[in-house]
């Protein structure tokens, strides 16, 4: 299952909190064909019915099912710049 690192999560609770009526909110990851095609994130308000929920604290990530399946082995990262915006990034989770 895709963890997430302490920045990706205080980042993931940062951009949730902007968004109205996000108490049940998350970040939603879902895929664009294929691992090299990139993501799409966009803040949700809840997960869909098929979405794996993966919770670290109080941040939520929701990801579709190929995401899911795609992201399985991975750790999300987060760099928050100077200006305040956020460069996630995936990375293999260690052995």
């Amino acid at each position: 299952m895709l963890t997430l690192t302490e920045n990706a999560a205080t980042a993931v609770r940062s951009i949730v909190a902007q968004a109205p009526d996000s108490d049940n909110g998350g970040l939603r990851i879902r895929g664009n064909g294929t691992p090299e095609a990139g993501y799409e994130l966009q803040i949700a308000p809840e997960p869909q019915p098929e979405d794996a929920v993966v919770e670290t604290g109080e941040a939520r990530v929701f990801l579709e099912p190929a995401a899911a399946t795609e992201l399985d082995d991975k750790v999300l990262d987060a760099q928050v710049s100077e200006d305040g915006s956020v460069r996630f990034a995936l990375a293999a989770q260690p052995a």
